[in-house]
């Protein structure tokens, strides 16, 4: 809503719950890694049956959503992509990171299945989303491959980027402490390289939360070996 003095207010509609309680790790990209599952869980006003009549007849979503930790933190006309090295400034509106006016994101998700909750009404299975657990949504729209879909476009700085795919060692001592479901998707967590793009120490020891743990790495010459599993502690 606008109010024709520069003010404007966005109605939270609904968060998304997954295995991400911290943006450490989160895919760079929504749909990079498929495995990734989550829900969304919309608030009471919203939890109408009929606002969603059709919406099982579409494969893909539109998200848009706010990076809720860079709320309050001020804007800057330039960043410096990680993807890039860190090390490399680009405008703000030629990327898509969180620090923006208005702190908005926008994400393709695949539609797995609708499920209507005895308690929360209309739930939203999902996968692929770049979304760290309880993340405000403010609205959600169809994908339409004919209008939405460029696949020749050019991609900006993002053409350059080498894609890579690290090597998981994952001792077995630390593998049953996950989850049988959880431990496809976490592993291509891993494989994805969570450490951002400038760091390449093989000293250094990482820590990942998620779900319910928080996972110990480090990586050297390509291999990504896990060295510990805990409990994850919210500090």
């Amino acid at each position: 809503m606008y109010d024709g003095h520069g003010n404007a207010e966005l109605k939270l509609i609904a968060k998304i719950c997954n295995d991400f309680p911290e943006k450490f790790g989160i895919p760079h990209q929504s749909n990079w890694l498929t495995e990734q599952k989550a829900k969304i869980v919309f608030e009471p006003e919203y939890r109408v049956a009929e606002a969603f009549r059709g919406i099982e007849e579409y494969d893909y979503i539109w998200l848009i959503w706010q990076f809720s930790e860079a709320v309050g933190k001020k804007w800057s006309p330039t960043v410096r992509p990680p993807r890039l090295g860190g090390n490399i400034r680009k405008g703000v509106f030629a990327t898509r990171s969180p620090f923006r006016p208005n702190n908005l994101g926008l994400s393709s998700v695949r539609l797995e299945k609708v499920e209507f909750h005895p308690e929360l009404g209309p739930v939203l299975h999902i996968c692929g989303a770049d979304l760290m657990d309880g993340t405000p949504i403010f609205d959600i729209k169809p994908y339409l491959p004919y209008v939405d879909g460029h696949p020749q476009a050019s991609g900006g700085f993002t053409d350059r980027i080498k894609v890579h795919r690290l090597k998981v060692e994952f001792p077995e001592e630390y593998l049953k402490e996950i989850p049988k479901e959880k431990r496809k998707a976490l592993e291509e967590v891993l494989e994805n390289d969570p450490r951002p793009g400038y760091q390449e120490d093989p000293e250094r020891i990482y820590g990942l939360a998620y779900g319910k743990k928080n996972i110990r790495f480090y990586v050297k010459d390509g291999v990504l070996t896990v060295c510990g599993v805990s409990d994850y502690k919210k500090y």
